[in-house]
C-alpha cells in the first residue's frame, strides 16, 4: 500500500460513473480513505461537467476517474487529469466466459475501436462473438438496436451499453472488473501525489520569482506564457494572471522569444527598448532531460543594475589590495638615527588611528614606503592599499582615475563605466602622493570625500559611500601654497590631522652605511650580480660622501649604488688588487657628482663637521631657502611671493642672489 498523505493535504478524487461502475466505485472508495478523499458522482456528460466545475469552485479537485465515452467527454471539456478505467485481457476473458454461460449468441461492444486481440481470438477458436464499437451515446444506442436486430442475446460492454442492452431485453454483462477499477483509483492517487509535489514546486518557484525585482516570464514551445512574476506584469502593464496562455509576441513584440525557441541559443544582456523604457534583457532556452521545452526571458532595469553594482563595490572586502599587495612594514624602514626612530614611533602611533595622515618630506625620502608601513600596521592591513601620484596625470584624467565615471559620461568612456580609485580602495587605504600638485577644482572634490565619506562618479547623480583611510604626501610647503592660493586652506587642515615629517638623508648621516648595505644586497639580488668588485667601491663611496648633501636622498643613494654594481665589472681587474688611488679614480668615473660642489641651498647643511657655519651665514641660507620654497609654491609669481613674504621686489632679488 502506498504511503498515506497527511490529513490536511489528502488529494481529492472525484469518480464519475453510472449504475454498475458507480456501484464498484462506492464499494472500493472506503479502502482509499487513508490515501485520498474519494467522491463518487453518478452523472454523465454535460451534467457531470457542470457538477465537477461547481465542486472545483468550492474546493480544488486533483484527479477525475471515469470510463468509456463518459471519461472521454470529461477529458475534452475539463482541464483536470482524467484516469480511465482500463480493460485488461483477463477482464475480457472473464466477461466473455460469463456471457457464454448464459447464451452462445454474444456481442462485445467496446469504446473507441474493436479489440484486434479479441478478433484474432474469436477467429482462431470460432467463438462467433460479434464486435462493435461506439464513441458517443447516440452511437451506443445504435449499436444496441443493431445487435437486437441480429438476435444477440448477451452483450458484454461498458456500463452505458450494458444498461441499454438490459433496457432492450438483452442481458448486459459489465466489462469492467473490480481489479480494473481499483487499479484506476491507485493510478489516480499516484497522479494526485505527483501533482501535489509539482504544485508545491511551482508555488515555491512563484514565491521566489515574486521576490525578484527583475521581470521574468517563461513560455512553452508555442511561446504561450506559462508563468510570469509581478515585476514582469508591471513592466507589461497587465493585471495579475491576465497574460497566462497568451503568446508573448502578441503581448510585447519587442520581448519576443520566437528566435530563442527557433535556434535554442542564449542571448544575454541585450539592451533594448520597451515603450519608453530601456531594459537589459536576457533570453535562455529551457532544456529538460536533454529536450527543449520552452524559453525564459529576464528583464532588468539599468538603473537598478548600476545601483547594485555600486553597492557591491561599496560592500566588498577584497584581500591583497586593489593596487597590489603592500611590500613594506615599519620594521623594514632602515635606520638607527634619532630622527628616523622618532618618525617610526609617530608612524606606529598613527597606524592605531583611522585619521588622515599627511607625510611631508623631500623627494626620495621614502614617503610611500612609510605610508605602506602605516597601512600594514593598521587594522586595514588585509584590505586594499591603492597609491596614485597626483602629479602624474592631467586634471581631467586624474579626476576620472580618482572618482570613476558612468558609461557615456564623455567621449571614449568605457562601456559600463569605471570604478575610481576611491572605490577600489574601499575598506582600505588610499595613498595620495604629491597631493600638493592636485589642481584646485579637484581639491574641492577631495575635501567633500573626506567630509562626507562618499564619492560621486563623473556623469552620475547618485553618490557611492566609501570607507577609505587617506594618507597624503607632499614635498611642497603646503602652508606657503595655502598663503598664495595654490592650495585650499580647508583641505590643508582636513589633511593635516596626523603630521609626519621624513628627515632628509643629510640629517641622518649615521644611517647611510646601514642603508647602503641594505640597498647593495637588494640590488645584487634583483640584478643577480656578483658584489665582490662593487663592495670596495661602495665603501669608498661612503668614505668620500661624508659631507655630501644627498639632494636626491635615499633614492639618489640607491641609484648610485646600482650604478656602481653595474659599472664595477667593466672597471675590474680581477688579478690586480685595488688601491685607494684606483678606487678613487674608478669612483670619479662612475659617480662624478659626489665630488662636485654642493648646491648653494645645501651649503649650510653640507658644512664640514667641526667647522660650523657662522650664525649669520646660517640665517642667510635659511632665509634664501624660505624664499625659494614660497616662490616655488607660487609657481614663480614674484609679486605673489613678495606679498606672502612681506618684502619688496628689490629685497626678493637681493635674497635670491645672496651668497
Amino acid at each position: 500500500m502506498k504511503p498515506a498523505f497527511p490529513a490536511q493535504r489528502q488529494p481529492r478524487i472525484v469518480a464519475v460513473g453510472f449504475h454498475r461502475l458507480r456501484s464498484l466505485l462506492l464499494e472500493l472508495a472506503p479502502a482509499f480513505h487513508d490515501q485520498a478523499q474519494v467522491e463518487v458522482l453518478d452523472k454523465g456528460f454535460e451534467e457531470a461537467v457542470a457538477e465537477v466545475r461547481a465542486r472545483q469552485a468550492v474546493e480544488p479537485i486533483d484527479v477525475l476517474v471515469s470510463a468509456g465515452s463518459n471519461g472521454a467527454f470529461l477529458r475534452q471539456h475539463l482541464e483536470l487529469p482524467v484516469v480511465l478505467v482500463k480493460v485488461g485481457g483477463y477482464d475480457v476473458m472473464r466477461a466473455l466466459g460469463r456471457a457464454r454461460a448464459i447464451s452462445p449468441r454474444i456481442a462485445m461492444v467496446a469504446y473507441g475501436e474493436p479489440s484486434p486481440e479479441v478478433q484474432q481470438f474469436n477467429e482462431r477458436f470460432g467463438l462467433g462473438v460479434v464486435q462493435r464499437a461506439y464513441r458517443t451515446e447516440e452511437e451506443a444506442r445504435d449499436c444496441v438496436r443493431e445487435l437486437r436486430a441480429l438476435h444477440i442475446e448477451v452483450v458484454v460492454a461498458p456500463g452505458l451499453v450494458a444498461d441499454l442492452a438490459e433496457e432492450a431485453g438483452m442481458t448486459g454483462v459489465f466489462l469492467y472488473s473490480q481489479d480494473a477499477v481499483r487499479e484506476a483509483l491507485d493510478d489516480a492517487v499516484e497522479i494526485a501525489r505527483v501533482g501535489r509535489i509539482e504544485q508545491a514546486k511551482r508555488e515555491r518557484l512563484n514565491t521566489i520569482l515574486a521576490q525578484l525585482k527583475d521581470g521574468v516570464v517563461a513560455v512553452d514551445l508555442q511561446e504561450r506564457i506559462e508563468t510570469l512574476n509581478p515585476a514582469m506584469e508591471q513592466l507589461l502593464g497587465a493585471a495579475p494572471g491576465s497574460l497566462l496562455g497568451r503568446r508573448l509576441s502578441e503581448v510585447a513584440p519587442e520581448l519576443s522569444l520566437a528566435g530563442t525557441l527557433a535556434d535554442a541559443r542564449a542571448e544575454l544582456e541585450r539592451v533594448q527598448q520597451l515603450g519608453l523604457r530601456t531594459l537589459v534583457a536576457s533570453r535562455m532556452p529551457i532544456v529538460e532531460q536533454g529536450r527543449q521545452t520552452g524559453a525564459v526571458l529576464t528583464c532588468q532595469d539599468p538603473v537598478t543594475i548600476h545601483r547594485v553594482d555600486r553597492n557591491l563595490r561599496a560592500s566588498r572586502t577584497p584581500r591583497g589590495g586593489a593596487g597590489g599587495p603592500t611590500r613594506y612594514t615599519l620594521e623594514q624602514i632602515v635606520g638607527a638615527s634619532d630622527a628616523i626612530r622618532r618618525t617610526k614611533a609617530l608612524a606606529a602611533a598613527s597606524a592605531a588611528s583611522d585619521a588622515t595622515v599627511l607625510i611631508s618630506g623631500e623627494s626620495g625620502t621614502g614617503k610611500e614606503l612609510l605610508a605602506q608601513g602605516i597601512h600594514n600596521a593598521s587594522r586595514r592591513r588585509r584590505q586594499p592599499f591603492v597609491a596614485v601620484n597626483c602629479a602624474a596625470f592631467p586634471e581631467a584624467l586624474l579626476e576620472s582615475e580618482l572618482f570613476g565615471y558612468e558609461e557615456g559620461a564623455f567621449t571614449g568612456s568605457r562601456r559600463g563605466g569605471k570604478a575610481g580609485l576611491f572605490e577600489a580602495a574601499h575598506t582600505g587605504t588610499l595613498f595620495l602622493d604629491e597631493v600638493g600638485e592636485m589642481p584646485v577644482p579637484l581639491q574641492t572634490r577631495l575635501l567633500r570625500v573626506l567630509q562626507e565619506r562618499e564619492i560621486l562618479r563623473i556623469g552620475s547623480t547618485e553618490p557611492t559611500p566609501v570607507d577609505v583611510r587617506v594618507i597624503a604626501a607632499t614635498h611642497r610647503d603646503l602652508q606657503a601654497q595655502v598663503a598664495c592660493g595654490a592650495f585650499r586652506r580647508d583641505l590643508y587642515y582636513r589633511l593635516n590631522i596626523l603630521r609626519l615629517a621624513l628627515p632628509p638623508l643629510r640629517e641622518r648621516r649615521d644611517d647611510v652605511p646601514l642603508l647602503a648595505a641594505q640597498l647593495l644586497d637588494k640590488i645584487a639580488r634583483r640584478l643577480q650580480a656578483d658584489t665582490r668588485h662593487a663592495a670596495p667601491l661602495v665603501q669608498a663611496l661612503l668614505e668620500h660622501t661624508g659631507h655630501y648633501a644627498w639632494p636626491g636622498n635615499v633614492r639618489e643613494l640607491e641609484n648610485l649604488i646600482e650604478r656602481v654594481v653595474v659599472y664595477s665589472g667593466s672597471h675590474a681587474a680581477p688579478h690586480t688588487p685595488h688601491t685607494p688611488q684606483t678606487l678613487l679614480q674608478m669612483l670619479g668615473d662612475i659617480a662624478p657628482e659626489v665630488f662636485e660642489r654642493a648646491p648653494a641651498a645645501n651649503v649650510a647643511a653640507a658644512a664640514p663637521v667641526g667647522a660650523p657655519a657662522s650664525l649669520q651665514a646660517t640665517r642667510k641660507a635659511a632665509e634664501r631657502q624660505r624664499v625659494l620654497d614660497v616662490l616655488e609654491a607660487c609657481n614663480g609669481n614674484r609679486a605673489q611671493a613678495c606679498r606672502q613674504l612681506g618684502i619688496s621686489r628689490a629685497t626678493l632679488w637681493r635674497k635670491l642672489n645672496a651668497g
